[in-house]
Parts: structure tokens; C-alpha cells; sequence
């Protein structure tokens, strides 16, 4: 695949970035890299090679739940702007209008 300025301008514009001068060069110098290294890979024999699906043969390993206290409750509205007794106070976001 050859990277050209039309092609950077195209996915430029998909992606709804701009590129101009030395920015330009950089982007098509790095995408370059990634498609010769993609051609590299395209190189080697994987015909005896098992598709990786797991990344190891362990199943829902998960942590064992133990409570624990991490903040007390007036810790947490020690530093908030407004607070109304044991709730933060914020600004109104739902309309009255529905």
C-alpha cells in the first residue's frame, strides 16, 4: 500500500483532523512504518499455529470480596464546594420540563 498525501488527507478528513507541513511528513513517515511492519508479519509461516483465544487457561478469577471501610463519610464531604447536611449539593440538571 503506498501512503501518499491523498491518502493522509482522506483519513485525515474521516478523522476529522488536519495535518499541514511537518505534522504532515511525521504522520505519513509513522504510517509507513506501520504498514511495513504489518508486511513484515505477513512474512511468517503461521499455517501450524494455533489461534490465540484466551489469554491463559484460567477461568473467572476474581478476588476474594472483603469489606472494608476506605472513606468515612465525612471525609468524603470534607472538601466539596457545597454540601446540605450528609449530601452534595450540585446544580440543578433535569428540566422541569419533560
Amino acid at each position: 500500500m503506498e501512503i501518499n498525501d491523498e491518502l493522509i488527507d482522506h483519513i485525515a478528513h474521516l478523522s476529522r483532523l488536519s495535518f499541514e507541513g511537518e505534522e504532515k511528513v511525521a504522520i505519513k513517515s509513522d504510517m509507513k512504518n506501520i504498514t511495513d511492519f504489518m508486511n513484515k508479519l505477513s512474512e511468517l509461516d503461521t499455517d501450524n499455529v494455533e489461534p490465540l483465544i484466551f489469554m491463559s487457561d484460567e477461568v473467572n478469577v476474581l478476588r476474594e470480596d472483603v469489606p472494608h471501610d476506605t472513606i468515612s463519610h465525612e471525609e468524603a464531604l470534607k472538601n466539596a464546594p457545597k454540601k446540605d447536611s450528609d449530601y452534595f449539593r450540585i446544580p440543578k440538571v433535569l428540566d422541569k420540563k419533560l
